[in-house]
């Protein structure tokens, strides 16, 4: 073989493998921004929001959703819960059987995932785990799971205030949520969950 082919095949080798670090790069650069500004998966690290989702499930969180609609009842979101809500800190004084109606000032930096139940300018109170809102039981709140009978009850209703979300899990008796540590401004919401790809037998949209 020639000096100029073997330097002919020395620089196609090179180039190879330029081009498979670009490639690399680029796609783990489209990955990234897909996460940071459409789509970005989450992990389901306890068993607040069972029957729904399990425990070590993986849901799909839109970033976008929010951006073009309002959140609603019923929707499943991933959010920034209020500091002080892993030791359900209430941001006003209230009764022990009394829904806890406003955050702490400040944000928390976990995520949080749960069901949204009340939206601004409802009223909520709270039968055995199942949400009264607006004076009736929260349509689709039969898939929950209920506290046991005569426990998880919050009788006085709570107006929701402007631009706050009240948050559920679904596994009522089993998650510490906004009934102790108050209703979620709507700018820590990081977006909405549609769907679930794993484990492979739970794959599919909400």
């Amino acid at each position: 073989m020639s000096d100029t082919a073997r330097r002919l095949r020395g620089s196609e080798g090179h180039g190879s493998l330029l081009e498979l670090v670009v490639i690399v790069a680029v796609a783990i650069g489209l990955a990234l921004l897909i996460q940071a500004f459409l789509v970005k998966p989450y992990r389901i690290p306890s068993e607040s929001m069972e029957p729904t989702l399990d425990v070590g499930q993986r849901v799909l969180v839109s970033r976008v959703n929010y951006r073009v609609g309002e959140p609603d009842r019923g929707d499943i979101v991933v959010f920034h819960p209020p500091q002080g809500a892993e030791s359900n800190a209430c941001g006003v004084e209230h009764a022990e059987n009394e829904l806890c109606s406003r955050p702490t000032a400040d944000r928390d930096d976990v995520n949080f995932i749960k069901r949204i139940v009340a939206v601004p300018g409802d009223t909520l109170s709270v039968r055995d785990g199942h949400a009264i809102v607006n004076g009736r039981v929260q349509d689709g709140d039969d898939d929950v799971r209920p506290c046991a009978p005569g426990t998880c009850n919050f009788p006085k209703p709570i107006k929701i205030p402007p631009g706050h979300f009240f948050m559920m899990g679904d596994n009522r008796g089993a998650s510490d949520d906004s009934r102790f540590w108050g209703p979620v401004p709507e700018e820590w919401i990081i977006g909405q969950a549609f769907g679930t790809y794993w484990p492979p037998k739970r794959i599919g949209v909400f």
